[in-house]
């Protein structure tokens, strides 16, 4: 089987056209000004992407969407490192779904009762005894 691979950035003309007046958070893949002026003027979409440091006009993100970044690069590496979402042996889409959703949840109440004991919800490795 062969896989055809499209970059990301073919997908935001999808997004301009279900979603409107909000903002984004991107990588640097997304780093095109034209693409960035398009979603603008077409849907009033502001998508933050960072920049690169040797970038002329080189501007840091505000801090409240570096630290959603942050967050979200954290939730993705520990679903990849820790619960292994990647390694997916399902044989139809609803077994690949029930799957997924699985670890999705097992994160998820990972994180709530963290919050309810006032822990950081970063922290997976817990003892929920």
């Amino acid at each position: 089987m062969s896989w055809i691979t499209v970059h990301d950035i073919h997908y935001l003309n999808d997004v301009k056209h279900l979603m409107s007046n909000c903002e984004l958070n991107a990588d640097k893949g997304y780093l095109s000004h034209e693409v960035q002026v398009d979603l603008f003027q077409s849907s009033n979409i502001k998508l933050y992407v960072p920049m690169r440091k040797n970038q002329s006009n080189y501007k840091m993100l505000p801090w409240v969407v570096r630290k959603t970044r942050k967050r979200i690069e954290t939730l993705f590496s520990q679903l990849c490192d820790q619960f292994m979402i990647r390694r997916n042996y399902a044989k139809s889409f609803k077994g690949f779904a029930a799957r997924v959703l699985a670890k999705l949840t097992a994160l998820t109440t990972i994180q709530w009762i963290n919050y309810l004991e006032n822990r950081n919800i970063n922290n997976l490795k817990i003892k929920i005894a």
